[in-house]
């Protein structure tokens, strides 16, 4: 998820007294393509930490990346994709044994992985 958080001329967060006040600003601010904020799961640390996920051995995740705006590169570190929908099309053939995907802006895409070692695998978007 992007945000896009109006900042003053010093580079400081705005606040405004209403939504209305700051449509303006924040239409601005999205306009120009570079986000204030990037989360995964629409918060900080949703992904880390107790809040981690986790898996197997020997078990198989589904991962889906939606990506409102921009063009985006997931990719699985410590893995890769065994078998991709970048376009999310499950009736189309995926592509297979990819390190790394590529997500059209506006779209969704989905990748299976089956873990084959314990470990850390930290899922990245290499927009970031």
């Amino acid at each position: 998820t992007e945000f896009y958080i109006p900042r003053d001329a010093d580079g400081n967060f705005k606040s405004y007294d209403s939504h209305a006040e700051s449509l303006p600003d924040t239409l601005a601010a999205m306009k120009s393509l570079v986000p204030s904020h990037v989360v995964f799961n629409g918060a900080v640390g949703a992904l880390a930490g107790a809040n981690a996920m986790t898996s197997k051995v020997g078990e198989t995740v589904l991962l889906v990346h939606s990506q409102a705006n921009r063009d985006t590169r997931p990719h699985l570190i410590g893995g890769h994709g065994d078998y991709v929908w970048e376009e999310g099309k499950f009736a189309n053939a995926p592509l297979k044994d990819l390190e790394t995907w590529f997500i059209r802006g506006g779209s969704a895409g989905a990748a299976l992985y089956t873990f084959h070692q314990p470990g850390l695998h930290v899922y990245l978007n290499h927009n970031l």
